[in-house]
């Protein structure tokens, strides 16, 4: 997993990646201009900021989550070796917004108003996620945030658990997603059945999106 966010408006010519997720107690070092963050209990690698990117990567364009293409990651890992890092960066350009499809819905055991998905997204898996939202149904065709996705507020997707339910990923509201014109109401996105810009198991085009409301 490579989750890589570049915001130079606000935050300047840093890049931030997360190759795991986040523990509580956390350590840093820096070498170069790159500093890696890990875990302080068990010393693993949380991730690397890059600082004055620009210069290791002439063509970085964004702003805020990025997909890093192995051109891009090679040199990151070339630039960790040379400063003294292990090269542990990995290519990860998988769609993390993707279109699903909620095959099943049953109730969760241990609330009232938590349900249990079966929902298929891209490369024919069938995640389990939870979800609260009054509207969820099967037979829908809904945008899923999976592991690793960075929602606009930057917040992340990580394996997890509702009352005791697995939970990789989650199924999206418009607002989540800040969407222009989002309904401020409690709800699942539920896309448009015959939208050909909405395939199942395709990433999620936010363009598109936009056009909803």
């Amino acid at each position: 997993m490579l989750i890589a966010s570049y915001n130079p408006q606000y935050i300047g010519d840093v890049l931030l990646t997360m190759i795991n997720p986040d523990v509580l107690e956390q350590e840093t070092e820096k070498k170069g201009q790159a500093v890696r963050i890990f875990a302080k209990k068990d010393g693993h690698t949380l991730g690397y900021n890059f600082l004055a990117v620009s210069e290791i990567l002439t063509d970085l364009e964004g702003n805020g989550p990025l997909v890093l293409n192995a051109e891009q990651v090679a040199k990151l890992n070339a630039y960790l070796t040379e400063v003294g890092f292990t090269a542990e960066l990995e290519v990860d350009e998988t769609p993390k917004f993707v279109v699903g499809y909620v095959e099943e819905m049953t109730e969760h055991p241990d609330s009232d108003h938590l349900h249990i998905t079966k929902t298929r997204v891209d490369n024919d898996q069938v995640l389990q996620i939870v979800c609260g939202a009054p509207n969820v149904a099967a037979g829908q065709k809904v945008v899923v945030a999976k592991v690793g996705a960075m929602m606009p507020t930057g917040a992340m997707i990580w394996p997890g658990k509702l009352r005791g339910v697995e939970s990789p990923g989650m199924i999206c509201s418009a607002r989540e997603i800040e969407l222009p014109n989002a309904p401020q109401v409690r709800g699942i996105l539920v896309l448009p059945e015959d939208d050909s810009r909405f395939e199942v198991g395709t990433g999620f085009d936010f363009a598109a999106g936009a056009t909803l409301f």
